[in-house]
């Protein structure tokens, strides 16, 4: 393990750790955000429900004001009424209400007390309707303001449809305001755009118990008093102050613009989606909220959603994606920065590794040329024992110098792609003074070298001759045998020395054996083994065959 690895790792972690809060980080805030938004638009929604609750209760507030005044005078009837309801307005500052009204009771086939009531606030003769199979009935005989449209509901006998007299009877039995479920109103029988309605009822009680349905009027008694109604259990009843209310146009009244920013809104006039559908604008979402509504003694529901799919979707996904994005780069940076780290440090160590090569090869050179002087030395002697005359020296020593020097240039500048092992192993033998005739049985098989290998054995070889020719057999001490041949994918180069005057040391490598051992692991890839006993040397340097790999075929060695 380098020392740096620790480091490594730690920096690995720390890019693993920064992504992961990245990210926990991200989920949190794009859950934040999708819950911060839930939780506004339920505030919006709860905003929603106030302002129809708020709005209802005044409405509620109005009709036991009228109440209250029908109550106050027994002399006072329909105009009294009217100039309060004149004065008040509540068109302009309750809108949403389709005006208030007053239902007297009566007894069924005796409509003349309210058609009385009637021609006294409108002036003219208007009929009760519709015949009814009920004991009581219940016609309208005010409904302010007055509007043509209004004018249709004049006479009409609430009490004789079913919906309108379940509501009037829990206002009679409680004395509360009740609500009606959803009908429609008489006024809509001529309307371009029929919506649908609901009503809301205050009971009036009779100031004295009746003794029953259609008693006769006191003397002095003003047209409302003539009637009263009783029933089992509940007090007696003289008229009901109501107000109808048009849904579309009340839901206009209370949200006005805020319409356009709700996707969707649904009224229902009970608890449940089984409840009858009351009000319904744009189209629900897939999420929306529900709320209660409190309309007088009833409680509808209000399920609302808004058009706001960016906000509860679209951004924490947005927000989700960003984050996502900062950690893939943030580990991204940091893979980036461990691999130029890695880069750096690759270099350092290959510059180091250069380093080494550098002080090896000076060392090698200053080596070399110090062997290249004896090696020169030794071939002028052995040139010279060989020569009769000067001229014969000066002209082998000339030839065996340019030789040298061809095969030294060679090598070095990379003249031809491969060098044949016979060929290095010829010229370096030949430099040292082996005769043609021993040259000529020193063979083996075709093995050619790449540029590097030729290198390595020319300097291995070259480094054997010159050792041989200062302490061994090419002194003229001695015999040597050199050969090579192929085994098991691998070439083997035997260099033998024997009947040496003594036998040489090895047990220290010098400066050129290290050199040559290093040439030979590095750059061919093999290894090499020196053995010495009784005036005998030994080399054996092996290394893969490159001929043996692309299914080249060898000769036979021939030794």
């Amino acid at each position: 393990m380098r020392p740096s690895s620790w480091a490594d790792r730690l920096l690995a972690l720390s890019a693993r750790f920064v992504g992961f809060v990245i990210l926990i980080a991200t989920l949190a805030a794009a859950a934040g955000s999708f819950f911060y938004n839930r939780a506004d638009e339920r505030d919006r929604a709860e905003r929603v429900a106030m302002q129809i609750d708020t709005r209802l209760r005044d409405h509620v507030a109005l009709l036991e004001g009228v109440r209250a005044l029908y109550r106050s005078d027994s002399r006072s009837s329909g105009p009294g009424v009217r100039a309060y309801l004149n004065a008040l307005q509540p068109q302009v500052h309750a809108p949403g209400l389709e005006g208030i009204g007053i239902a007297v009771a009566m007894r069924q086939r005796t409509p003349a007390a309210a058609e009385a009531m009637l021609r006294e606030n409108y002036g003219r003769d208007i009929a009760v309707w519709p015949v009814s199979d009920q004991p009581i009935g219940f016609p309208i005989v005010l409904l302010e303001p007055p509007t043509p449209r209004r004018d249709q509901a004049l006479g009409y006998d609430m009490y004789s449809e079913p919906v309108r007299r379940a509501a009037m009877r829990r206002a009679w039995q409680t004395g509360a305001p009740a609500a009606s479920g959803i009908v429609q109103l008489v006024q809509e029988g001529a309307a371009t755009r029929r919506q649908a309605g609901f009503l809301i009822y205050v009971p009036v009680y009779a100031d004295q118990p009746a003794p029953g349905v259609g008693a006769p009027a006191l003397p002095g008694d003003p047209p409302r008093a003539a009637t009263r109604a009783s029933a089992p259990g509940a007090r007696p009843i003289e008229a009901f102050v109501y107000a109808p209310f048009r849904i579309d146009d009340l839901m206009t009244a209370i949200l006005g613009a805020q319409l356009d920013t709700i996707d969707g809104i649904e009224i229902r006039a009970g608890e449940g989606p089984a409840a009858p559908l009351a009000y319904r604008h744009g189209t629900m979402g897939w999420d929306p909220h529900e709320q209660v509504l409190r309309v007088a003694d009833r409680q509808w529901t209000m399920r609302i959603s808004y058009s706001r799919l960016f906000e509860r979707l679209g951004r924490p996904v947005a927000i989700f994606l960003f984050g996502f994005a900062i950690m893939l780069l943030a580990m991204q940076l940091m893979r980036l920065q461990h691999r130029r780290v890695d880069a750096f440090r690759a270099l350092a160590d290959e510059q180091a590794l250069r380093a080494a090569d550098r002080e090896l090869m000076i060392g090698e050179m200053a080596h070399r040329m110090k062997n290249a002087f004896a090696r020169i030395g030794a071939l002028a002697r052995i040139t010279l024992r060989e020569s009769a005359s000067l001229d014969e020296f000066e002209a082998k020593f000339d030839g065996r110098m340019r030789a040298l020097s061809d095969a030294k240039q060679m090598l070095v500048t990379g003249a031809v792609d491969t060098v044949e092992l016979e060929r290095i192993v010829h010229r370096e033998l030949d430099l040292a003074g082996v005769p043609p005739d021993r040259l000529a049985a020193i063979t083996g098989p075709a093995v050619r070298l790449d540029d590097e290998g030729a290198q390595a054995i020319s300097l291995a070889v070259h480094e054997f001759v010159t050792n041989s020719i200062k302490y061994g057999a090419l002194a003229g001490e001695g015999e040597l045998s050199v050969g090579w041949h192929r085994e098991d994918g691998q070439v083997t180069l035997d260099w033998t020395e024997s009947g040496l005057p003594e036998t040489p040391n090895i047990e220290q490598e010098s400066f050129g054996t290290r050199f040559i051992r290093t040439l030979i692991e590095r750059q061919l890839k093999g290894r090499w083994t020196r053995t010495a006993a009784a005036g005998r040397l030994s080399i054996v340097i092996r290394w893969p065959d490159a001929a043996s790999a692309t299914g080249a075929t060898a000769a036979s060695p021939a030794r």
